[in-house]
């Protein structure tokens, strides 16, 4: 069975996050997010891949640069601390809370499934398991859907010095070569 693809994706960012994730891309219907140098970096996945398995990962980040230093915060234990003010803050909370309603609808519109139904990703909308979802979410909503995703990309862009390229260092694959490979 053959992906499904949207209108928003082409062969050329199949094959770019493809080479991203050093494997086949799955259920990718649209590229959710570009990076600054024209890759995509964040997909939009459908709720059931196409072998039939439930997916809740609506917003899939793919850019192995941006994936990495993502794995650096969540060592550094910037999900536990990000948990407990969701604990301490009612305000927070409650954002949070409405970007995990919005995460669910936006999934739905596509297709209900109900082995995953009202589950979103990420943790959402009670704890922080996840920042690729998070950071993921946020990019492809904007910012000010996701309380948490926002906090993760200005603790990346600190970390990182830019979020162009995910620290400035050009494409993350090269596409070409990969096709030719």
């Amino acid at each position: 069975m053959s992906d499904r693809i949207g209108d928003s994706v082409s062969p050329e960012d199949l094959a770019a996050v493809s080479a991203q994730l050093g494997r086949p891309v799955r259920g990718v219907v649209g590229v959710a997010h570009r990076c600054a140098c024209g890759l995509p970096d964040v997909v939009k996945t459908a709720p059931r891949l196409p072998d039939g398995t439930p997916f809740p990962t609506l917003f899939y980040l793919t850019c192995p640069r941006a994936t990495s230093a993502i794995g650096t915060l969540e060592a550094d234990g910037v999900m536990r601390e990000m948990t407990e003010r969701l604990a301490s803050d009612p305000e927070l909370a409650q954002a949070y809370a409405r970007a995990h309603e919005m995460y669910v609808a936006q999934r739905e519109e596509m297709e209900s499934v109900a082995e995953i139904a009202g589950v979103s990703a990420g943790g959402m909308p009670d704890r922080v398991k996840c920042l690729h979802v998070l950071v993921g979410h946020a990019l492809a909503a904007g910012a000010g859907v996701n309380p948490l995703g926002d906090d993760a990309l200005e603790l990346l862009e600190r970390m990182l010095g830019t979020l162009d390229c995910w620290g400035g260092a050009g494409r993350c694959v090269d596409v070409h070569d990969e096709e030719e490979g």
